[in-house]
C-alpha cells in the first residue's frame, strides 16, 4: 500500500501531532507500505484562494509536489490539532489550494449534483484535543472531524476507516502520550492486510446491498398487500399472520429480484445516464464498484429460488390452490417483466402500466387470495383502480431524467415513445382521473370509504402537483431532473393506499367486540350501517 502521512500542524517544531505522525508513519513502514510524508509547517505556500477559481491559480512548488504525493498514495494518514473546535487554518488552506475541481471533485447533472474524482483512496484521521473527546461530540457535535470527513474527504470520494482522537491533550501524562503514540503506531501497522476491519467492512456490505434494493419504494406495497388482506375472507376472524408474513416475504423477494435484474439488464443505459437520482437510474452500486456484477447474479438468483420454494408452499396450503398458484405465476411473471426477456414491457411502452398494476391492483389481489379467500373480493378491484391511476404519474414521470440513457439503449418508455411533454400530460391526466376514480370508488360500495375529509386534501395535492407538472411542461422537452415534482407525485400515491387502511383500522377500533384483539391485524366482528362501515363485505 502507497501511504501518504499528512502532517496538519502549522509548527514544524516538536509537538505530539508531530510524534503521533512520526509513529503512524513508523507502523505503516513496518507493515511494508511506502510511506511519504507531507509537513504544513515546514512548507512555504499561499493559504488563500485569490483566483475566482482554485483550478486557475498557480500551485507553489511545494503545493505540486504534495497533490502528486496525494495522486499516487492509496491512503491517507491525517494528523492534525483541533483549534477552536475544527483545524488550523493551514489545514484549511491546504484543502482550499491542493482538492482542485476537476482532479478532486467535478460537478454533474445527477446524483448530488457532485461527484468525488478521488474514489478508491481510504484515509485515518489523528486529531488532537484539549475538550474531553464525549463532550467534543454530544456538546459540540465534533465539527473538525465531520468537517474532515464527511464534507472534505468523503466529498472527493475518499472513505475514512479510523478516526483517533487524542484527548484531553492538556495536563495529559507522560504515560497517556506515550499510549496515544503507540496506537497511533498501531493504526500504520495495520495497513498491512485492509484499512477497514472486519466489521467496518460486514457495515459497508451491508450498506450497499440496502442500497441495491433500493427499499424506499417498498412500503407502498406493503400497504397495498395489507389493504387486500383486511378486505379478504370472513370479518368474523383476524388475519392469518403466518399466511401475511410469508406472502409479504414472497412479493418483497420478488420486488428484490426485479431491481437486481433492472440493475444488471439496464447496466449500460444506467451508465450512460448524465440525470440519475433518488427516483431513477437504478440503485448505482454497479457503477460505483461496490457490489460487482457476479454477486448481484447470485443474490437474483438466490431470491428467485427463495420465491419458487414460497410459491409452492403458499400454493399447496391454501384451500384454493388453482386461485392461488395462478396469482403467484401472474405475479411472477408480470413482476420481472418489466425488464426481464421476452416481456420486457419496458421496452414496448407498457412498463408504466405493468409497475402500476403491480403495485395496485395485483398486490391488493395478493393480500386477499393469499387470507384464502375463496374468491377475489369485488371491492378489490374497486380501491385497487384509484391507486393505479395515482401510481402512472410518479412511474411516467421518472423516465423524464432517463430519458437520453433509455432512447439510446432501445427503451421505449412513455416519454421516449410519446415525447417529454406527453408525458407531463399524461401524467396530469392519470393523477386527476385517480381522484375521479375515488369518487366512483365510494358510489360502487354504497360507503363514504374515501369521503370528502379525503378528497379535500387530496384535491389540494392534486392541484399543487399539476402546477408541478404545468411549470416543468412549460420548459425545453429535454432530459433533466425533476426530483421535486417526483417527491410531490410519489406523495401523493400515499393517499390511495395509506387511507384506506387506516380507515378499514379506525372501523376495527371502533366495531370491534374482544379488545384483546386490537392490533394490526384487527378484524372488525359487528355490522356496521353501510354509510359508516369502512367498507362492505
Amino acid at each position: 500500500m502507497k501511504v501518504v502521512v499528512i502532517l496538519g500542524h502549522p509548527r514544524a517544531d516538536d509537538t505530539l501531532c508531530a510524534a503521533l505522525a512520526k509513529a503512524s508513519a513508523d507502523g505503516a513502514r513496518a507493515a511494508g507500505c511506502d510511506v511519504r510524508l507531507i509537513d504544513l509547517g515546514r512548507m512555504e505556500f499561499n493559504p488563500d484562494v485569490e483566483e475566482r477559481s482554485p483550478a486557475s491559480q498557480p500551485l507553489e512548488p511545494c503545493l505540486e509536489a504534495a497533490r502528486q504525493d496525494i495522486d499516487w498514495a492509496n491512503h491517507l494518514i491525517l494528523v492534525f490539532p483541533t483549534w477552536w473546535g475544527t483545524f488550523p487554518a493551514r489545514l484549511k488552506g491546504f484543502f482550499d489550494r491542493v482538492l482542485l475541481p476537476g482532479r478532486a471533485f467535478e460537478e454533474t447533472t445527477s446524483g448530488t449534483g457532485y461527484v468525488g474524482l478521488m474514489k478508491g483512496r481510504t484515509a485515518d484521521l489523528i486529531v488532537t484535543m484539549d475538550t474531553p473527546s464525549a463532550i467534543y461530540s454530544l456538546v459540540y457535535g465534533a465539527p473538525g472531524i465531520r468537517a474532515v470527513r464527511d464534507a472534505t474527504l468523503g466529498f472527493c470520494g475518499i472513505d475514512v476507516a479510523r478516526v483517533m482522537r487524542c484527548a484531553p491533550v492538556k495536563d495529559s501524562s507522560a504515560d497517556k502520550r506515550s499510549r496515544w503514540i503507540q496506537d497511533a503506531y498501531l493504526i500504520g501497522a495495520r495497513l498491512r492486510t485492509v484499512p477497514f476491519s472486519f466489521r467496518q467492512r460486514l457495515a459497508r456490505g451491508a450498506k450497499a446491498w440496502l442500497a441495491a434494493l433500493r427499499l424506499q419504494f417498498y412500503p407502498m406495497t406493503l400497504i397495498a398487500y395489507w389493504l387486500g388482506a383486511l378486505l379478504a375472507g370472513n370479518p368474523d376472524r383476524a388475519i392469518d399472520q403466518k399466511r401475511f408474513w410469508f406472502g409479504y416475504l414472497f412479493i418483497f423477494l420478488l420486488e428484490a429480484a426485479t431491481v437486481f435484474s433492472n440493475d444488471l439488464i439496464d447496466r449500460s443505459s444506467d451508465k450512460a445516464n448524465r440525470f440519475w437520482g433518488p427516483f431513477s437510474g437504478g440503485s448505482r452500486v454497479l457503477q460505483d464498484g461496490r457490489i460487482s456484477a457476479s454477486s448481484l447474479r447470485n443474490a437474483l438468483s438466490a431470491a428467485l429460488i427463495l420465491c419458487v420454494i414460497l410459491a409452492l408452499w403458499l400454493t399447496v396450503s391454501a384451500t384454493g390452490p388453482l386461485f392461488t398458484g395462478l396469482l403467484l405465476i401472474a405475479s411472477f411473471v408480470l413482476t420481472l417483466g418489466y425488464t426481464v426477456p421476452p416481456l420486457q414491457l419496458s421496452y414496448r411502452a407498457l412498463g408504466e402500466i405493468d409497475v402500476a398494476f403491480t403495485h395496485s391492483i395485483l398486490a391488493i389481489a395478493a393480500g386477499a387470495i393469499l387470507q384464502d379467500s375463496a374468491t377475489l373480493p369485488a371491492n378489490a378491484w374497486i380501491l385497487g383502480a384509484p391507486l393505479f391511476l395515482a401510481i402512472i404519474p410518479a412511474i411516467t414521470l421518472s423516465a423524464i431524467p432517463d430519458h437520453e440513457a433509455d432512447a439510446a439503449a432501445g427503451k421505449a418508455t412513455i416519454a421516449v415513445r410519446f415525447g417529454i411533454r406527453a408525458a407531463f400530460i399524461i401524467a396530469g391526466l392519470s393523477a386527476i382521473s385517480s381522484l375521479i376514480a375515488s369518487f366512483v370508488a365510494d358510489g360502487l360500495t354504497n360507503s363514504a370509504f374515501f369521503g370528502l375529509w379525503f378528497q379535500i386534501p387530496v384535491l389540494l395535492h392534486l392541484v399543487w402537483f399539476i402546477r408541478r407538472i404545468a411549470g416543468e411542461a412549460r420548459q425545453p422537452a429535454a432530459a433533466r431532473r425533476i426530483d421535486g415534482t417526483m417527491i410531490s407525485g410519489l406523495s401523493f400515491i400515499l393517499w390511495f393506499c395509506v387511507w384506506p387502511v387506516a380507515r378499514l383500522l379506525l372501523g376495527c377500533v371502533i366495531w370491534q367486540i374482544w379488545p384483546q384483539r386490537l392490533g394490526w391485524f384487527v378484524k372488525t366482528r359487528r355490522p356496521i350501517p353501510p354509510r359508516n362501515r369502512p367498507l362492505l363485505a
